[in-house]
């Protein structure tokens, strides 16, 4: 297949996969008006899939978690591994893991984004990043990547397999945050949030039971996060954007600070078997939209408790969305889409459709512009 038909099997792909969250929305519409609405601060619970239902100001999350065996010469699975599976677009779980849309190494080949921002929170595992204006990076184990894509850019995010004697376990969400019309078309841009510069706000209940807050975005308490990129929503306090990651010892209680009035907040609880919420328990790997401005008590169950809480002002503008692209307008997309057809958003300055880099690389990241830089 040449490389032309491969992209647009892959966009035709990609576009399948997020058609669900093809939305278009106006302020003040319910995206799901039929969600059953309890009298509580607690709003809404619903049962968790592959991709998580967001609130604005985000578009979508997905949390991966795969159990990837030993790497081979190519730091992919071992060809036996991959029979049986739909190569090119393997989203079902066969043997612990899953190829997305890898073909010998797993993970999401060059592929375009438009109108919005990516944040990867990679927990666990590594991710090799390549884009449209020649930067790179390797990242994961606590690392974030933080990334504009404006007014257009390819990238590819491959899920290398390091280790060639034992297995790569993989656990990461992305989180889709919208941008706001005037600055859907900025300049691409990607910041490295390095595991060593995230802070953690460390509490204990009065029973000394344990609390560990990880703050990507936003801040809790005195402490705050490394700055977004500055053309993100996220970059001005007041749209008081939070992504924070929680991990509850066993019993655990504590309470989440209020946000301020007309800020969404919805809680992802994604490991444990359940969570207090308030006046609600929420079952495991269940999502509850709750009151922004209200503090929130949360206790734990009878094994450690992890929850991602996204947070944020609404931006309150039309929502468009199809594959790639996150636009106001049917029109715009359809722009997009024109556009990509004929810049490829930069062009594609790899060998490969799915580069990774050499294994014994650590972790780094290469700018568009040449500066190279590692975790301090």
């Amino acid at each position: 297949m040449s490389e032309s038909n491969s992209r647009r099997s892959f966009l035709q792909k990609l576009a399948a996969l997020t058609a669900g969250s093809v939305v278009v929305a106006k302020t003040g519409v319910a995206l799901n008006p039929n969600k059953e609405t309890m009298p509580s601060v607690v709003k809404t619970v619903r049962a968790l899939g592959f991709q998580w239902q967001t609130q604005d100001p985000f578009l979508f999350c997905v949390h991966h978690e795969d159990f990837f065996p030993q790497g081979n010469s190519d730091m992919g699975p071992d060809e036996s591994l991959l029979q049986g599976r739909n190569i090119g677009s393997d989203f079902l779980v066969k043997d612990g893991f899953r190829m997305y849309h890898g073909t010998k190494v797993p993970g999401f080949p060059g592929h375009p984004h438009r109108g919005f921002e990516t944040v990867t929170v990679v927990r666990e595992g590594m991710v090799d990043h390549s884009d449209s204006q020649g930067a790179a990076g390797r990242y994961g184990n606590g690392d974030v990547q933080w990334m504009t894509a404006g007014s257009g850019l390819q990238h590819a995010e491959m899920f290398p397999l390091l280790h060639d004697d034992k297995d790569n376990t993989m656990e990461l969400f992305q989180i889709w945050l919208n941008l706001p019309r005037k600055d859907k078309m900025v300049d691409p841009h990607f910041k490295m949030l390095w595991a060593e510069q995230i802070p953690d706000a460390e509490y204990a209940d009065t029973n000394g039971k344990n609390i560990k807050v990880e703050v990507i975005a936003g801040a809790i308490g005195a402490n705050t996060a490394p700055t977004p990129p500055p053309n993100s929503w996220a970059a001005k306090d007041e749209h008081e954007v939070g992504i924070w990651n929680i991990r509850m010892e066993p019993g655990a209680e504590w309470t989440l600070p209020a946000a301020g009035p007309g800020v969404n907040r919805t809680l992802y609880f994604y490991k444990g078997d359940t969570l207090h919420v308030h006046d609600t328990d929420v079952p495991n790997y269940h999502a509850a939209d709750v009151q922004g401005d209200t503090a929130l008590q949360l206790k734990a169950g009878s094994i450690e408790c992890k929850i991602l809480v996204l947070q944020g002002r609404p931006i309150s503008e039309p929502v468009v969305q199809h594959g790639p692209f996150v636009m106001n307008t049917r029109e715009e997309v359809q722009q997009a889409y024109s556009d990509y057809q004929r810049t490829r958003f930069g062009g594609w300055p790899w060998n490969r459709i799915d580069p990774v880099h050499d294994r014994n690389e650590g972790r780094f990241a290469r700018h568009a512009d040449g500066r190279r830089e590692t975790p301090s």
